[in-house]
């Protein structure tokens, strides 16, 4: 068994892998063929083998995998819902955020100065 994978430190590929590697084992353990779950998902055995691989895919193909492998109980886990801002509701008064502004100092313009004058 590979060794778990910081995905705070890792790279997109390291991540893709680790992910792939996953999706095998929960496929595994389900005791389904690489072809009846491409079959299920309606997509192609040779994009699951990819998937599996880390070597990308999209957010659809990831979707209907695990939802034939019946994991979409967990899709949701992936973005974290914007509506739980306790503190960012309070600042806003109750309202909600529309757009984003750009910071008032652009990252790129900031003052150069020579150690901590």
């Amino acid at each position: 068994m590979a060794d778990n994978v910081d995905y705070t430190l890792a790279s997109t590929e390291q991540i893709l892998a680790d992910m792939g590697r996953r999706l095998a084992q929960l496929r595994l353990a389900s005791n389904v063929t690489q072809s009846d779950l491409a079959e299920r998902a309606g997509i192609g055995t040779r994009t699951l083998a990819r998937l599996e691989a880390g070597q990308g895919g999209t957010i659809d193909i990831m979707v209907r995998v695990m939802t034939a492998l019946g994991l979409t109980s967990h899709l949701e886990a992936l973005l974290p819902d914007p509506a739980i801002r306790p503190m960012e509701r309070v600042n806003l008064k109750g309202h909600e955020r529309r757009r984003a502004r750009a910071p008032k100092t652009p990252i790129g313009k900031l003052p150069f100065r020579w150690g901590d004058r």
